[in-house]
C-alpha cells in the first residue's frame, strides 16, 4: 500500500496540531454530537455538520473508510449544563401545545429530523453510510451503562437522580486543559442541596411526568450519557475521532469521556477530539432571546443558495470564529455563481487529466487541518491560470470539489434536485391557480423585503407539497 501523505488535525485533547492516525489503518471510526431535535436548526447549529462533512470528505480524499455516526438528542438536554432547567423537547411538545408523552415527543422530533435533513441535502453534506442513531432508541443501553458504573463504584442517588461522582475519575477535566477552579468559576449554578460536587454530573433524571421505568425509577437518561452508550453501541469501546462545537469542550465531552472511559477501562474514548468555532450575526453570539437567529430558509429566501453558505463558511477556518453579515453571504454568493458559471460557459466537457502541481497544492491545503480557506484561494488561483487548458481546469476542479462539496460535477437539473430534494421540476404556470396566488404573493413579500412573509408563504407552500427555489429567472418549484 502506497504511503499516504501526512494529515495533521488540531487535537483539543492536546492542544496541538497532530499526524492523525487510527486504531486500524485505512479506517476511522467518527462521532459527531448532532441536534438536539425540539426545534429547527440555525445556521451556526447547520455551520457544525459543514465542518464535519468536510472533515469527512477529506479522510475520504486520503483513501480512508469512514463509519460515521451522527446522532439525534430526542430526550435528556436540559436547558443548563449544570443539570438544571427542564427538557427541551419538553419545551417543544410546551410550545406546539402537546401533552407531555412519549410518543408525542418522538412525533416532534420525527418533524424537526425530517427538516434536519432537508438543510443538510441543500448544503450538500454527504449522508450515505453515515449511521443517525436517536437517544430514545437507546434507552436500555443507557440504563445498562449507568448501572455498570453504578456497580463500579461510580455514581451515588438523590432524591433528583443517579449522579457520576467526578471525584472518582482524577483525570476529569483534561479536555481542554480545564482545572477545577475554572470549570467552578465557569458554572451558571449553584450546587445542588443533595449534588457533592458541582462538576458531578446527571445520569439518570428521576421524572414522574414523562420517561420511562428504571432500577431508579420512573425518568428519562442524562444527555452526556445519551452519547456514551452511541458511540459504544454503533462504533465501539473506542473510536478515533470525536468532534462538536467548542461550547461542548468544558462540561459534555468531558462527561463524555469520564463515564466512557470509567465503565470501559478503556483510555483514550478517542484518539482526536475536534471542535467548531462559533459562528456570530453581525458581531453577536447566536441567541433566540436577542431575536438574530437565522435559519437556511431565510438564506433562500433572500434569493441566495444554500451552496453559497457552504461556500461562506469554508472561505474561514473551522478553529476561527466567523461573523455572518448579509452582506458576506451576498459576496459568497457572486462567487459561487461566477464559479459555477465559468464551469459551465468555459470549460469543455473534454475530458483532461488533473494537473499534478495544482493537485499536490491542494492535498497539501485540506491536510493541513481542513485549510479551506487556502484550498478556496487556490481554486481561483487555478481559474485564472491560462497555461492550464480547459480539460484540465476541469478535472482538477472535480477534484477539488471531492472535498469542498460545492456541486460542480453536477447538471442544472441535478443540483437543483441536491439542493431541495427529489421531486417533478414545474414551471409556475403548471400548478394550480392556488399555488400560483401564493408564490405570486411571496414575490410581493419578497419585493417589499417582508422576509418574514415570505417566509411564512414558503412554509405554506411546503404543506402544500412545493418546494420554491429563487433564481434569476424567477422561482421555480419542485413538487415533492
Amino acid at each position: 500500500m502506497q504511503q499516504r501523505q501526512p494529515l495533521y488535525l488540531h487535537n483539543t485533547l492536546t492542544n496541538e496540531k497532530e499526524v492523525f492516525t487510527s486504531w486500524r489503518d485505512g479506517d476511522v471510526r467518527m462521532y459527531s454530537c448532532g441536534p438536539t431535535v425540539y426545534d429547527s436548526q440555525h445556521i451556526g447549529n447547520l455551520s457544525n455538520v459543514v465542518f464535519v462533512d468536510t472533515l469527512r470528505r477529506t479522510l475520504e480524499y486520503n483513501e480512508y473508510v469512514v463509519t460515521q455516526v451522527i446522532n439525534f438528542t430526542d430526550v435528556g438536554h436540559l436547558t443548563s449544563d449544570a443539570d438544571e432547567g427542564e427538557d427541551k423537547m419538553t419545551i417543544g411538545l410546551r410550545r406546539e401545545g402537546l401533552a407531555l408523552t412519549i410518543g408525542n415527543m418522538r412525533t416532534l422530533a420525527d418533524t424537526y429530523i425530517t427538516n434536519f435533513f432537508a438543510d443538510i441535502h441543500a448544503l450538500n453534506v454527504r449522508t450515505h453510510n453515515t449511521q443517525f442513531p436517536r437517544a430514545s432508541d437507546y434507552i436500555h443501553a443507557q440504563i445498562a451503562l449507568v448501572q455498570t458504573l453504578e456497580q463500579k463504584g461510580y455514581t451515588y442517588e438523590t432524591s433528583d437522580g443517579v449522579y457520576f461522582d467526578t471525584t472518582q475519575f482524577p483525570n476529569y477535566g483534561a479536555l481542554g486543559g480545564q482545572s477545577a477552579t475554572e470549570q467552578e468559576a465557569g458554572a451558571r449554578v449553584a450546587v445542588r442541596a443533595e449534588k457533592r460536587n458541582f462538576r458531578d454530573f446527571i445520569l439518570w433524571k428521576k421524572d414522574e411526568t414523562i420517561g420511562w421505568e428504571s432500577p431508579w425509577g420512573m425518568g428519562f437518561p442524562g444527555w452526556h450519557i445519551e452519547c456514551s452508550a452511541m458511540i459504544r453501541s454503533c462504533l465501539g469501546k473506542q473510536i478515533d475521532i470525536h468532534t462538536g462545537g467548542i461550547e461542548h469542550i468544558g462540561v459534555h465531552h468531558n462527561n463524555e469521556i469520564a463515564q466512557s472511559e470509567a465503565a470501559t477501562g478503556k483510555s483514550p474514548l478517542a484518539r482526536f477530539w475536534l471542535h467548531r468555532a462559533h459562528i456570530h450575526i453581525e458581531g453577536r453570539k447566536i441567541s433566540k432571546s436577542i431575536g438574530n437567529t437565522i435559519y437556511l430558509r431565510q438564506i433562500v429566501d433572500r434569493g441566495y443558495s444554500p451552496l453559497s453558505y457552504r461556500y461562506w463558511l469554508l472561505t474561514a477556518h473551522y478553529r476561527t470564529p466567523s461573523n455572518f453579515t448579509w452582506d458576506a453571504i451576498a459576496g459568497a454568493h457572486t462567487a459561487l455563481k461566477r464559479l459555477h458559471r465559468y464551469f459551465v460557459d468555459e470549460l469543455s466537457d473534454t475530458e483532461g487529466v488533473v494537473q499534478e502541481d495544482y493537485a499536490k497544492r491542494f492535498h497539501t491545503c485540506i491536510n493541513d487541518d481542513l485549510d479551506t480557506p487556502k484550498a478556496i484561494a487556490l481554486l481561483w488561483e487555478l481559474v485564472k491560470d491560462e497555461s492550464v487548458s480547459a480539460a484540465d481546469k476541469r478535472a482538477t476542479l472535480l477534484t477539488f470539489d471531492t472535498v469542498l462539496g460545492l456541486g460542480l460535477n453536477e447538471s442544472d437539473d441535478t443540483l437543483y434536485r441536491l439542493l431541495h430534494g427529489a421531486g417533478q421540476k414545474l414551471s409556475v404556470s403548471d400548478t394550480p391557480p392556488e399555488i400560483q396566488e401564493l408564490v405570486q404573493e411571496r414575490e410581493r413579500a419578497r419585493e417589499q423585503k417582508d422576509f418574514e412573509r415570505a417566509d411564512a408563504l414558503r412554509e405554506e407552500l411546503r404543506q402544500e407539497g412545493y418546494l420554491i427555489e429563487d433564481t434569476e429567472k424567477g422561482p421555480k418549484l419542485l413538487k415533492q
